[in-house]
């Protein structure tokens, strides 16, 4: 024999009861089967409902219509796609359950109080709504049906909403009703009953244990689980849509599942099941042939983690104080009093000074585990040998299960690695000596963060980026264009790199799921999708999606932007930027945003700042990490400099050259803020201080490409017409520098702790001579590099190469650390 269970989900209207009839006859064709139905979606909630709101006469009246007529919506649907189902009938019975609700709620609002075993009696009405249906149906397609009333052989305890069963006395009893059962039988799922006699109900969800049970009597072959998913999945699907399917998981593993929070199982479902050695198939109802989950006795193989779950709305309770410890019996007196108020405890947790006791209750019963622990201890708590009973609320508890990981090393380092990576604090952790499962237990806003890094780090190995672009302007759009280009590549290599927020000056458009990189300009035009830009905006936004690694990439040279850093460092993202206002503030804001990078383990990144997209940044740090030190750096710092004196060299004049250069994007759209020498004087600001330097901006003595006596007033237009009257100038200082075999260049240098930038005349021996056409050079002389400096040449200027230097920072915070 096999024992079908069918879920609510399963059986929600007419056309779910036709797939549901389907499923028992094609498997009545193979053996003897037993089915065991919950109450059809949505029914049990309901009778919940009308059971905690007894004292409105108004809220009676309109459940039991609500009631009647759910059940004939279904049966009226029935009896038009069933040839022979006969409605009338089953109206007929429903009608008579309607009567005995109205009579179990009459009576508890007269009594203005609902008893447990009348709460019982109305709660597990919608089983036999079930049960009149499918026989209905199956009648009318003419097969035999032998209801199974779980009243004559069901025995729990007296525990009238969370009964357990007494399997022995239920085998017994079950034997002796149902030793030959004829055709399908057919059985309403929650319900028990007591020994003296009263209806019990298993437990909201209980219709899967009382399958199980069932089976157990029965002797089944195997226990199948209907519902509206294919199998158990290693992680919650609806949080984590990469989740997969377990073929097979062991009874134990089943178990801890089911108790930390997988909603496919009921957790008192397996015990029976395992201590019978009966096979468990948890099957989807709209896909009979899937292969679903197989739950056995044999020890699981494979990856040492098997599934991750999470259990939420719990509250965790702190019994402390100087009277617990090397109190022998405290524990003892601790749990005697969750069970005197009929209270399951989750988890549990205990310091190793003997001061603490700290253990999870679902929050339904955080209150009455209180108020019984202050009358257990009221003693203790009015002398203060304990401190006040503290209640810590909204939590949630994080599993990682599997057989596997019984004596595996690295498995918690790596739990708490995630958890790390996902920003969540750890409140308690418990670990039994089978090795068998971890958990901890942590903020409930938190749980989905957690369980989504994870998943990542434990089965997926995928790595995700999620990106939030300021600025798309030349370099920002080109960077776009370059994510677009590599995102197939990147997924190739497990990387999800998604941008899910773009600003320009008008606001920061966002969009769930990620921004359509083809269609972005006119995304972020609609004025629907825009909202301010501010941190609280972005991280309301993280949080709501649960994104676990945004970076901020700042692609303007905003200087507000820039003095927000901080605040979006400590909010958790990363940010990397080509802008160098961050950077070249005061030392005081330079240090600031290395602290808050460290001390919330985000990522600053910058290297573009300095050199485009060579690795100027990262060399340096690798060197100084190294022990090097700094003894004299020279270098041309600005690709658009480079080009214009380049130039120079070829005998064209500094007014052409200077109009080519802005003609070809070179320079900035005001040349002048290129030629006033302050974008140079930035970066060698930022390379003192990556030398180890205090220095502050003012400290960088500046000589302009324009000479003093040089009138740049007025617009770009005019600038640019004026620039003429310097060319002579220039002509000449080319010449008088040609004639002692040299040429002019815009150099960077630092010496003896001091930072200038001028025009230099060099010969052809030095190492940034030949440095022109848009190229940058960096000559460094450090403890390790001499008398021959190390020198960094490639090109430093143009959106391409600096949207591939801030492309190369952005894969820079992947935690590749967190994959092994």
């Amino acid at each position: 024999m096999r024992v079908l269970k069918f879920g609510g989900s399963s059986l929600a209207n007419a056309n779910r009861f036709l797939e549901v009839a389907k499923i028992i006859t094609d498997k009545a064709q193979q053996g003897a089967i037993a089915v065991v139905v919950s109450a059809p979606q949505g029914i049990t909630n309901h009778l919940v409902y009308l059971a905690d709101n007894i004292a409105s006469k108004t809220a009676i009246d309109q459940g039991l219509g609500q009631f009647q007529q759910a059940s004939t919506d279904i049966i009226n649907a029935l009896s038009n796609q069933l040839s022979g189902f006969d409605g009338d009938k089953v109206k007929a019975h429903v009608s008579d359950l309607v009567g005995q609700l109205d009579r179990y709620l009459e009576g508890a609002h007269l009594l203005a109080y609902c008893p447990e075993h009348i709460n019982a009696r109305i709660i597990s009405l919608g089983e036999r709504v079930s049960v009149s249906l499918l026989e209905g149906v199956l009648t009318a397609q003419q097969y035999q049906v032998s209801t199974i009333a779980p009243e004559k052989f069901l025995f729990t305890n007296n525990a009238s909403l969370n009964a357990v069963a007494d399997l022995a006395k239920s085998k017994a009893q079950y034997a002796e009703h149902y030793s030959e059962l004829s055709g399908i039988g057919l059985m309403p799922g929650f319900i028990g009953t007591s020994a003296d006699g009263q209806l019990t109900t298993l437990g909201r969800n209980g219709s899967d244990y009382s399958a199980a049970v069932l089976a157990v009597c029965a002797k089944a072959d195997a226990c199948e689980i209907w519902t509206d998913v294919s199998g158990v999945y290693n992680a919650d699907p609806r949080a984590i849509p990469s989740a997969t399917v377990l073929d097979y998981l062991s009874y134990q593993e089943a178990m801890e599942l089911s108790y930390f929070g997988a909603k496919v199982l009921h957790p008192k479902t397996i015990g029976p099941l395992a201590q019978h050695h009966i096979k468990c198939y948890i099957k989807n109802t709209a896909k009979p042939d899937a292969k679903g989950t197989l739950i056995g006795n044999e020890r699981s193989k494979g990856d040492s983690v098997k599934a991750i779950s999470n259990l939420d709305d719990l509250t965790m309770i702190n019994v402390s104080g100087p009277g617990m410890k090397g109190m022998v019996g405290m524990a003892s007196r601790v749990f005697a009093a969750m069970s005197q108020a009929n209270i399951s405890t989750v988890m549990i947790s205990q310091s190793s000074s003997e001061y603490c006791i700290s253990f999870c209750v679902h929050s339904a019963d955080a209150k009455r585990a209180k108020k019984s622990l202050q009358q257990a201890f009221e003693l203790e708590l009015f002398n203060g040998l304990l401190e006040p009973i503290q209640l810590q609320q909204k939590l949630s508890i994080i599993s990682l299960i599997g057989d596997g990981m019984q004596q595996q090393q690295g498995v918690a380092a790596k739990l708490f690695s995630s958890l790390a990576q996902a920003r969540v604090n750890v409140i308690a952790i418990a670990q039994d000596s089978s090795e068998r499962s971890i958990s901890v237990v942590i903020e409930e806003r938190k749980a989905t963060d957690a369980i989504k890094v994870c998943h990542q780090n434990f089965f997926s190995h995928h790595q995700s980026i999620d990106v939030f672009l300021v600025g798309c302007g030349v370099v920002g759009s080109e960077l776009i264009d370059q994510i677009a280009r590599q995102q197939g590549a990147l997924a190739e290599q497990n990387i999800d790199l998604s941008v899910y927020g773009i600003a320009n000056s008008k606001g920061m458009a966002l969009q769930s799921g990620g921004i359509d990189l083809n269609n972005w300009q006119a995304f972020i035009e609609a004025p629907s999708q825009r909202v301010a830009l501010t941190v609280e905006e972005i991280k309301n936004f993280v949080r709501e999606n649960h994104l676990i690694n945004p970076v901020l990439v700042d692609c303007t040279s905003n200087e507000a932007l820039a003095m927000s850093y901080v605040e979006y460092l400590e909010q958790g993202f990363h940010v990397v930027t080509p802008n160098k206002k961050a950077n070249t503030d005061s030392w005081q804001y330079y240090q600031a945003l290395r602290t808050a990078a460290q001390h919330t383990k985000r990522r600053f990144l910058y290297e573009t700042t300095v050199g485009a997209g060579l690795p100027v940044i990262d060399t340096l740090q690798s060197l100084f990490r190294a022990g090097d030190k700094l003894h004299q750096f020279q270098g041309v710092l600005s690709g658009s400099l480079s080009y214009i004196f380049g130039k120079l060299d070829e005998g064209m004049s500094i007014s052409q050259a200077t109009a080519i250069a802005k003609e070809n994007g070179f320079t900035e759209p005001d040349p002048r803020d290129d030629l006033s020498g302050m974008d140079v004087a930035r970066k060698l600001l930022i390379l003192a201080r990556e030398a180890g330097m205090a220095l502050e901006l003012s400290d960088i003595e500046i000589e302009p490409v324009l000479p003093s006596d040089f009138n740049a007033q007025g617009s770009v237009t005019e600038f640019m017409n004026n620039l003429v009257q310097i060319d002579e100038y220039y002509a000449n200082k080319v010449s008088q520098a040609k004639s002692e075999g040299k040429v002019l260049r815009y150099i960077g240098n630092i010496i003896d702790g001091k930072c200038k930038v001028s025009i230099e005349a060099v010969d052809g021996t030095h190492p940034l001579s030949a440095i022109k056409d848009g190229e940058n050079a960096l000559a460094i002389h450090s403890r390790y590099y001499q008398p021959i400096p190390f020198v960094l040449r490639g090109y430093g200027a143009g959106a391409a190469v600096t949207a591939a230097g801030v492309f190369g920072d952005l894969l820079r915070t992947l935690a590749w650390e967190q994959v092994s």
